[in-house]
């Protein structure tokens, strides 16, 4: 398949995975569901990057090319879920990124990704008795169910139109998006700056 006849969505999907991979391999080795207090860490991780994707979900020019997108934010819910946790979202110490334009469009990818990926997640949060209803709302599945879910989100992003500049601006936010979600997680776990994932 050559770089032209490529959908936007197999561009996302392949030119971040290895960013992809590395941010999967440094979440894990900070064993988040490992007891109550590490997935309280990790929800706090994810209060703060849904925090800034959260206005990208409610974009109105972007909820008119994906239908319902507004509902799909799950900012509200990590919150609930840390009030069920007796806990509350991070403060994070520097500025947050304020993703725009087509920039944007690669952080909503990563966010609305996390989620299909989001599924052993849950059954892990499970593990600790966490579940749609408490704990662990913002992992829980699409109504639509995770795979048919992610197929029409990749179908409305291969819709918008955009050339392979805007497509490039969006990639490199999904790169900007993964980075920063490491940045995150390296000070609410205590990792050194710029730490990984241990090599297995």
């Amino acid at each position: 398949m050559t770089e032209e006849t490529k959908t936007f969505a197999q561009r996302l999907k392949e030119e971040n995975r290895t960013t992809h991979d590395s941010v999967d391999n440094l979440v894990m080795s900070v064993e988040p569901f490992s007891n109550n207090e590490n997935y309280t860490k990790f929800l706090k991780l994810q209060s703060v990057f849904h925090k800034i994707v959260d206005s990208i979900y409610k974009d109105e020019a972007l909820n008119k090319a994906i239908p319902q997108l507004a509902y799909m934010a799950r900012h509200d819910a990590v919150v609930q879920d840390l009030k069920d946790l007796g806990s509350e979202p991070y403060q994070f110490s520097g500025e947050l990124p304020h993703p725009t334009g087509n920039k944007a469009i690669g952080w909503l990818y990563c966010a609305e990704g996390s989620n299909l990926g989001a599924a052993f997640l849950f059954k892990d949060a499970k593990k600790l008795n966490f579940n749609e209803e408490n704990g662990a709302r913002h992992l829980a599945p699409h109504p639509d169910g995770r795979g048919q879910h992610w197929r029409e989100f990749v179908g409305y992003l291969n819709q918008l139109g955009l050339d392979k500049a805007a497509q490039d601006e969006a990639i490199e936010g999904a790169k900007e998006a993964f980075a920063f979600y490491k940045v995150i997680l390296r000070e609410i776990f205590g990792l050194p700056e710029g730490a990984e994932a241990p090599a297995a």
